[in-house]
């Protein structure tokens, strides 16, 4: 985790949402065998907005966000999607109902064009019956446009992804979650590798899916990160959301005490 740093909040007076909240959760509870993963966790989401988790190793933030993408399915409460409740068997409903997510691995076949990358299991075909066909044409087009959409920095979507840079890759990751209708875009550790100018590059990528009026759930140590890039701030620790900040109202330091339990919410 990167050392913190004091950030003051703006004089503005107190930071008020402004998106509708996309996704609540409400009593979200798991246990694997006797381990209290995650105690009635409650939080919210908000379309427009990039809200992020942050605690220390074992806090239950990896464990939440698999709930949401689909990975795990609580033991107890609600979580809901556009005020309907959800509740998915696996991260293809997930997908399917809006949510995306990029994971730290970024699941890019290293072998394969971008554009295939940005349909790989989503492949369009044409024909009919039996004999449809791989719509090649139509998913480089296709993938031209969702790539000069979110002017997406690489050399061109028929380069192999072996061929990229950390950040192009983790572009193309970030160019396929947002591609497919997505409503809600989580991401895990999303710069973790990454040097300072395609750190730069990727934050700005995160910043336009945000103005675009999608929900951007980010995952970070990176303290300085955070308070750069989200609108709220949820902590987490032992299983709990101990507390809540928008993110223009608090600093670093408040949120570290926060963490460690020095500060109660």
């Amino acid at each position: 985790m990167s050392s913190p740093t004091t950030t003051a909040p703006r004089p503005t007076g107190p930071s008020e949402p402004t998106g509708d909240v996309l996704l609540r959760a409400r009593g979200v509870s798991l246990s694997f065998g006797s381990v209290r993963a995650l105690k009635d966790v409650d939080l919210d989401l908000r379309a427009g907005e990039i809200t992020a988790i942050v605690g220390d190793n074992g806090a239950g933030k990896s464990t939440f966000v698999k709930c949401v993408a689909g990975v795990h399915r609580p033991d107890d409460g609600t979580i809901e999607l556009g005020g309907d409740a959800v509740s998915f068997r696996d991260p293809q409903e997930a997908r399917e109902a809006g949510i995306e997510t990029v994971h730290q691995s970024l699941a890019l076949v290293e072998d394969l064009a971008v554009w295939q990358n940005l349909y790989l299991n989503r492949e369009l075909t044409k024909g009919v019956g039996p004999f449809r066909v791989l719509d090649r044409r139509g998913m480089r087009a296709g993938a031209r446009d969702m790539v000069s959409g979110l002017s997406v920095n690489v050399p061109s979507t028929t380069s192999r992804v072996r061929r990229l840079s950390g950040g192009q890759r983790q572009a193309v990751a970030i160019c396929r979650a947002a591609g497919f209708s997505s409503r809600l875009v989580i991401m895990d550790e999303p710069t973790a590798a990454l040097g300072v100018q395609e750190t730069e590059r990727v934050e700005a990528l995160i910043r336009r899916l945000r103005d675009d009026g999608r929900a951007v759930l980010l995952v970070s140590h990176n303290f300085e990160q955070v308070m750069r890039l989200s609108d709220q701030v949820w902590v987490m620790r032992s299983g709990r959301c101990a507390a809540g900040r928008r993110t223009e109202d608090t600093t670093g330091e408040e949120i570290v005490a926060l963490i460690t339990g020095a500060k109660s919410a």
